[in-house]
């Protein structure tokens, strides 16, 4: 990926190319009686912004995890720039170019901000007793933020004296700094305000920009509307709608999942108090939900 031009494209606007760069075909996982995915059908495209919508319990978090290779498929497959890929684990996953920025970050707050960048894959010099080369690490930390447009006034200060936003953007920047085919970004604009979000919104425009491929999980549909080229709604583990935002509305969104939550309570699927349930409802139990 290359650094973002300095017009990023905003969303919506027509991409570039039409080049696929992960699709997922025919998926479905179960956990015990618990149907989480049914059969998803998703593709995403060369420098595409995905907004993965949907319900608490209706499946998100259990795609996810499979495309980041925590999870594995009962049945269907996922290919990578055309080519199918069966992911052992997280770390197989990135290596093969899929990475998630969880809401967690799970970043160090002691550290300095150039080495939460290369937590996990520091650069050393020396031999046989390697050292850690410290000057080369501020260097190329400090090179590639400024590429992606985060300014950061001091890249040795520590990760928790900075602001929400920042911190989420240096979480970002170290899952790209490696070349990443896809991103996963979980609530990234979760309890921020408005310039931090800004700030978000920014970066991940950017990103697009350059080729980045993304995915964004968020329950807040204005959000994706400023984030995202397109948008698909998770409901009862398949994808029930998916358009491009230039080809839909935050009323059409509404109006969508207002008919689906009174379709579920006509059907039956409530709690006795008019709440729909979710195939997902016994397995969030466990900790997983979404």
């Amino acid at each position: 990926m290359t650094s973002p031009a300095a017009s990023a494209r905003a969303p919506g606007q027509p991409l570039t190319t039409t080049e696929n760069v992960l699709e997922v075909q025919h998926i479905s996982k179960s956990f015990g009686a618990i149907v989480a995915l049914r059969d998803v059908n998703l593709v995403l495209r060369q420098g595409e912004v995905l907004g993965l919508v949907g319900d608490n319990g209706a499946g998100k978090s259990t795609l996810c995890k499979i495309i980041c290779g925590f999870e594995r498929p009962d049945a269907g497959r996922i290919l990578l720039d055309g080519k199918e890929v069966h992911f052992r684990s997280v770390e197989d996953a990135r290596r093969h170019g899929i990475d998630t920025v969880y809401q967690d970050l799970a970043l160090v707050p002691q550290l300095p901000i150039y080495s939460n960048l290369f937590l996990g894959r520091e650069e050393t010099f020396g031999w046989p007793l390697k050292l850690l080369a410290r000057h080369k690490m501020r260097s190329q930390a400090k090179a590639y933020l400024d590429s992606i447009k985060v300014h950061i006034p001091d890249i040795n200060a520590e990760v928790e004296r900075l602001s929400g936003g920042q911190r989420q953007a240096i979480a970002v920047a170290r899952a790209t700094r490696q070349q990443v085919k896809v991103l996963l970004l979980d609530e990234p604009l979760a309890a921020m305000g408005a310039r931090e979000s800004a700030l978000i919104i920014d970066l991940v425009k950017g990103l697009a920009s350059a080729g980045q491929s993304m995915i964004v999980v968020d329950h807040n549909y204005t959000h994706l509307f400023e984030l995202c080229d397109r948008l698909a709604i998770l409901q009862d583990g398949v994808i029930a709608f998916d358009k491009l935002v230039s080809e839909t509305s935050l009323e059409e969104i509404t109006d969508y999942m207002v008919s689906e939550y009174r379709r579920q309570v006509e059907t039956g699927r409530g709690d006795g108090a008019g709440r729909p349930l979710t195939a997902m409802e016994d397995y969030t139990a466990h900790g997983n939900g979404g």
